[in-house]
């Protein structure tokens, strides 16, 4: 068996209905609550901003004050001198002014004395000398000093036998006549060559007298002898 509804009993229509009227109030409520609340808005920019936060936080700069120079001391007075005054008709004493231009006894000519002249000691005869202005020479010079050396030798036996050879070293005196002594051996080389070499500087003949500002003096003379086997 089909139900029928009333069509006054269905509800179904008048839904759409209240929908639409309900949207319509909530429209309406919402554009009349935007028009009750509109008031003025105030647009700050940001450079007004900016400046004022600035103006707020500028902190005042304090200056010392400027305090004005002292004055200055007060100029020191000197004290008056005292004039002593003297009447016209008051002697006074005359006192004689002496100068050193005066005192004749200071203008005396000094007498000129001469520097005494020390006279240089004269070499003691006795004074030896290693080096002077003009040395001692053998007769003939080295080359015949050499030779009569050679020809004056006489080799020991004794070293020949033992082939003893070399050098001796000689000194001797040259005395201001040219003679030769005080001879003895600086260096030797062995007893017998030390010998014969004595010998041999005891045989020279006068040599020429070293000299010193132009006087014979003694001199010291020191010669090696060379001995060597043929």
């Amino acid at each position: 068996m089909e139900i029928k509804k009333s069509p006054k009993a269905d509800l179904e229509g008048g839904k759409t209905l209240s929908v639409l009227m309900g949207l319509v109030v909530a429209l309406a409520c919402m554009f009349v609550g935007f028009e009750w609340g509109t008031r003025d808005i105030q647009v700050v920019t940001a450079s007004e901003g900016v400046a004022d936060i600035i103006a707020e936080e500028e902190i005042e700069i304090t200056r010392p004050e400027e305090l004005p120079p002292p004055p200055p001391p007060p100029p020191v007075q000197a004290a008056p001198e005292l004039l002593n005054v003297v009447e016209d008709d008051v002697e006074l004493e005359q006192q004689e002014i002496l100068s050193t231009e005066d005192d004749q006894s200071a203008a005396q000519v000094e007498t000129y004395v001469a520097p005494t002249v020390v006279e240089e000691e004269e070499e003691s005869d006795n004074q030896i000398f290693t080096v002077v202005e003009k040395m001692p020479s053998f007769p003939g010079g080295d080359a015949a000093l050499l030779k009569f050396i050679g020809n004056a030798i006489k080799y020991p036996v004794i070293a020949q036998e033992n082939g003893i050879q070399g050098r001796v070293v000689v000194s001797f005196v040259v005395n201001r006549d040219g003679s030769v002594v005080d001879a003895e051996v600086v260096r030797g080389q062995d007893p017998s060559l030390d010998k014969e070499a004595l010998r041999v500087i005891g045989t020279m003949p006068k040599w020429s007298p070293g000299e010193q500002r132009g006087k014979p003096v003694r001199v010291k003379y020191t010669m090696p002898i060379q001995f060597r086997l043929q």
